[in-house]
């Protein structure tokens, strides 16, 4: 059966590309999201230092508050879990730690999270502090 000139087909919808478009739009507004939403922290008064220097991103945030609760991401743990969750290893390696502290905390606390991420095994700690 041959196709004549002014023969008209039958139009389809392809659904594939549209597909690849509808992921595309998907990742990228989950990306977008993801960079709107702003990091849950304390709000510590950190002490200052005139040498401070900004510090990459943390894999692991510990915070400690004048009333000795250390906070791990967030969330409180004592000092027993402390040692636990810093020895668990991110992408194959000890993750990078840093401490803030604020400014009237004992320093018996500051040496017990110290003494803890060497016993975990971290070899990268970074102090937080406010440059002035």
């Amino acid at each position: 059966m041959r196709m004549r000139y002014f023969e008209t087909k039958k139009g389809r919808i392809e659904l594939i590309p549209m597909i690849d478009v509808m992921f595309f739009l998907l990742v990228f507004f989950m990306i977008l999201t993801l960079r709107m939403i702003p990091d849950h922290g304390l709000g510590l008064a950190l002490p200052q230092a005139s040498t401070a220097k900004m510090l990459p991103r943390p894999q692991i945030l510990i915070a400690l508050t004048s009333s000795g609760a250390i906070h791990v991401q967030g969330r409180v743990v004592g000092r027993a879990a402390l040692t636990r969750i810093l020895s668990r290893r991110v992408g194959g390696r000890r993750p990078d730690v840093t401490v803030a502290a604020a400014k009237n905390v004992p320093f018996q606390d500051f040496v017990t999270v110290m003494s803890a991420a060497r016993k975990a095994g971290v070899a990268s700690i970074g102090i937080a502090a406010h440059q002035h």
